[in-house]
């Protein structure tokens, strides 16, 4: 994504299609669903996910806290891919290199 960088985390997560959006009346709720943005993306980052949420101890924190919620495991995927996206953006933004421990 040639935009990430220049744009806000919201927006990064919303081009790539992370963001939830809700389809709702005053008569009915549904669910909210990730749709819109570019599917590509999406298929590019979700094996990047599952092993940031393995190995990677901020998102392992992460998938962690949602599934203790009772969230299941493929919503819990999703987020810690919406937070990789946000923090890339983040970086490519700020120019920095990513590091393990904050500073």
């Amino acid at each position: 994504m040639p935009e990430l960088g220049s744009l806000s985390g919201k927006q990064a997560a919303s081009l790539a299609g992370l963001a939830p959006i809700s389809r709702q009346s005053g008569k009915w709720q549904g669910k909210e669903r990730i749709q819109g943005g570019r599917a590509c993306l999406r298929r590019a980052i979700y094996l990047p996910a599952v092993v940031a949420a393995r190995f990677n101890p901020d998102m392992k924190v992460k998938y962690h806290e949602l599934i203790a919620k009772g969230k299941c495991k493929k919503l819990a995927i999703t987020a810690v891919m919406r937070k990789l996206v946000v923090m890339a953006n983040a970086l490519l933004r700020d120019g920095r290199k990513w590091t393990e421990t904050r500073a």
